[in-house]
């Protein structure tokens, strides 16, 4: 019996794919747990419907994220902070400091975790911080530590 599984089950199958299995297992277990259903025309025009409409979700999110992109990599962000001697900050600039400042100077909501910091920035200087706007799309922007005067 040809079955469509409409979910992951691991070993086995992924979801949306089309296999044969035993009219038994399919019978009584993968169609009555919704795990599977039958592979009729129906439920694979419908199937395959579900998957454009992902496919078009997934690019129009990669456009904003490359759009997204191009802001932050045209963008420059200065942070004002306290400093001693050698430039040394009180204190550190945090990758939840830079996510405020590139939502308060470029005006682009950035979630603190898209931010790659290794370690949190604790000298003046000019640094390369990269962004993770999203899966596949990283951008590097230029943030500016000047002392607070």
């Amino acid at each position: 019996m040809k079955v469509v599984f409409l979910q992951d089950i691991p070993g086995q199958a992924q979801q949306g794919e089309i296999k044969e299995v035993r009219p038994g297992y399919a019978r009584n277990y993968l169609i009555p747990k919704g795990l599977a259903a039958e592979a009729s025309q129906a439920v694979i025009q419908q199937l395959q419907r579900q998957k454009e409409q992902k496919r078009a979700r997934a690019r129009k999110l990669r456009q904003q994220a490359e759009e997204i992109r191009q802001k932050l990599e045209r963008a420059s962000i200065t942070i004002r902070a306290r400093a001693g001697q050698d430039d040394k900050l009180f204190g550190a600039v945090t990758s939840e400091d830079i996510a405020a400042a590139i939502k308060e100077q470029v005006g682009v909501e950035i979630d603190r975790h898209q931010i790659v910091l290794e370690q949190p920035l604790k000298k003046l200087d000019i640094y390369k911080v990269p962004v993770r706007v999203a899966e596949e799309v990283e951008a590097e922007i230029k943030v500016w530590l000047v002392r607070e005067t």
